[in-house]
């Protein structure tokens, strides 16, 4: 029984005609158009921007419109797409090394790990992992959800949410365009954390209790961290192996995740600093009421 499941989830998966036989195209693959990608970025701004603008104006300070079980509904889908996709691509990723490890000896590729890091030149964006790229590409429609979600319940709509969510789609897109290296690490990675970071908001959306520390500030670091790491190993094996595919569009996805870590810092620290603010305050507010409640007893001692 158990080993019918796993046959099963494996064909499924990684076996399929439709993952096998799957090539990223303008005419079969939907979304795939540098115009599709530009209006739905497009849209995607000025829809969040006009939203937080009508909230604003609506309703009074400080209320929020009620959404009952969606965002739980929003972040359980989240975690069931992550899941989908990281054992869809472990799948495709062991059944692709299978398939096309002969064809590495023309190539200077001599480990499964620097073929995850530096796809071989030539490579096109056609098979079970870019099939498994497509949907991480589609799933980011559906994690844009959650900034008209954050509007409508806490009012926030910040530059760096619209930044950072427009140019993870973007760089998904060119993730297949130009058949770049490393996103099979990238994408496993993300789901993985993804699936973490989307069970936790589950489980405070439907009332159990948070974390003691920002657990999702915390978890968006380890990403970051990683993909650091990695993109280094990118840059190391295409100076060693005398070229990476796709690595002009690694080199504009470095420079812009730089921005968003950056961005992310410069977040992350500032709220650091306002909690620290915000502790060295409420310690001066204890001492003044020692010092007071101090001072009342020795005057009453006095009387």
């Amino acid at each position: 029984m158990r080993l019918s499941i796993i046959q099963s989830t494996k064909y499924w998966l990684s076996e399929h005609p439709s993952i096998v036989n799957f090539r990223w195209s303008p005419t079969e693959s939907w979304g795939s158009t540098w115009s599709f990608l530009f209006s739905a970025i497009t849209i995607y701004i000025i829809s969040a921007a006009i939203l937080h603008l009508v909230v604003s104006l609506i309703l009074r300070t400080n209320r929020r419109v009620p959404l009952g079980p969606i965002p739980a509904i929003h972040s359980l889908a989240m975690v069931m797409a992550s899941v989908v996709i990281f054992v869809g691509i472990l799948l495709s990723t062991a059944a692709e090394i299978r398939d096309t490890r002969w064809f590495w000896r023309r190539t200077k590729t001599t480990t499964a790990f620097q073929w995850l890091l530096c796809f071989p030149l030539g490579t096109r964006p056609s098979g079970r992992v870019f099939f498994w790229s497509y949907i991480f590409y589609l799933s980011r429609f559906l994690h844009l959800l959650r900034t008209f979600l954050t509007v409508l319940e806490h009012r926030k709509l910040t530059f760096f949410t619209l930044f950072n969510q427009s140019i993870l789609l973007f760089m998904s897109f060119l993730w297949l365009e130009y058949s770049q290296s490393f996103q099979v690490l990238a994408i496993l990675l993300t789901t993985l954390l993804y699936s973490v970071i989307y069970g936790y908001r589950f489980w405070t959306a439907i009332g159990l209790p948070r974390a003691c520390f920002p657990f999702v500030v915390r978890c968006q670091v380890v990403l970051l961290g990683c993909n650091l790491v990695c993109h280094f190993g990118v840059l190391s094996l295409h100076i060693l192996k005398g070229g990476c595919n796709g690595i002009g569009a690694w080199g504009f996805n470095s420079m812009l995740n730089a921005v968003i870590l950056l961005l992310f810092l410069k977040f992350y620290l500032k709220m650091y600093s306002n909690k620290r603010k915000g502790g060295s305050l409420s310690e001066l507010k204890g001492s003044s009421r020692h010092l007071h409640s101090g001072s009342e007893k020795r005057d009453n001692k006095g009387s």
